[in-house]
């Protein structure tokens, strides 16, 4: 299977989960560039299920929209568990969503350093219910090949968590 097949299945088998839920989702990104929300909305019927997105590329836009400390910014880099868990926090309050997935990385071919290669992605995820508390989960990946490839990867990785999160709660 291609990895573009996979990305459309992902997302297909994603708005099924949620709608199933009556639940909608959304996303920060920032290495994707807006491949999520590309994924998304490339299955028919997705604005049933599916918020919208925000590319939040700059720093200053991870700071003023998403309400990413700009201490943690500092201390941690952009491409780090704290900011990505607050970007996911910070987009599923701004499209008051149920379901959100947040991606910082260096998808390069430039921007690695040792502590952290090119290829080093975060991830997290964010659920909420309601007034239910915000539950959040990161994760650090470190993928291989070009830019396009790291991208997809992220991708495929962020759809996957959205759709194993959705899936653990009870229809």
């Amino acid at each position: 299977m291609t990895e573009n097949m996979e990305i459309f299945e992902l997302a297909q088998a994603l708005g099924e989960a949620l709608k199933k839920r009556g639940w909608r989702a959304t996303a920060a990104e920032s290495c994707t560039g807006g491949g999520i929300a590309d994924a998304m909305t490339s299955v028919p019927g997705a604005s049933e299920w599916f918020e919208g997105a925000l590319v939040s590329y700059a720093n200053r836009i991870k700071r003023d929209m998403l309400f990413v400390s700009e201490d943690d910014l500092e201390t941690f880099g952009a491409v780090s568990e704290p900011v990505v868990r607050q970007m996911a926090s910070g987009v599923l309050a701004m499209m008051n969503a149920n379901v959100a997935t947040a991606v910082s990385g260096i998808a390069g071919p430039e921007g690695g350093t040792e502590e952290k290669p090119v290829g080093t992605v975060w991830i997290a995820w964010a659920h909420s219910e309601g007034q239910e508390p915000v539950t959040i989960e990161a994760r650090c990946y470190h993928f291989d090949g070009d830019r396009a490839a790291i991208r997809r990867q992220s991708v495929i990785a962020a759809l996957r968590g959205m759709l194993e999160l959705v899936r653990a709660h009870p229809e």
